[in-house]
């Protein structure tokens, strides 16, 4: 088993859907998180405030520097994230695929480094 980060790139900030979007959206999310808890591949999972929330810590030269907002400028941000098991690449993402059609956004897929035992207490 490999552990594979799953990112919701939402679109930029402030743009929020009226609930008779959400709900269905939030629905059918939460049956896909069902379904990887039951398939014992759920890991981690949470969504995250707006990036205005940031706080983004630099080392500049020898100095530690806090600056309010996102590192990078960008028309999407993070949104939210899974962390799940998988066997493999393809396993993953067909989460992805799943939370891409709950979500109606684009899912970033990425593999962490080593095994899972690397990175979990």
């Amino acid at each position: 088993m490999r552990h594979y980060l799953l990112t919701v790139q939402q679109p930029g900030e402030g743009r929020q859907l009226p609930p008779e979007q959400l709900e269905p959206i939030m629905k059918d999310v939460t049956a896909v998180n069902d379904e990887l808890r039951a398939a014992g591949a759920w890991v981690f999972a949470g969504g995250l405030h707006p990036p205005s929330t940031a706080t983004v810590v630099r080392l500049d030269g020898t100095e530690l520097v806090t600056t309010d907002g996102p590192y990078a400028e960008g028309k999407e941000h993070v949104g939210g994230l899974t962390v799940l098991a998988a066997e493999d690449l393809d396993e993953a993402l067909e989460w992805g695929r799943r939370f891409a059609r709950a979500t109606r956004l684009p899912i970033e897929v990425r593999p962490f480094h080593g095994d899972p035992g690397t990175h979990l207490p």
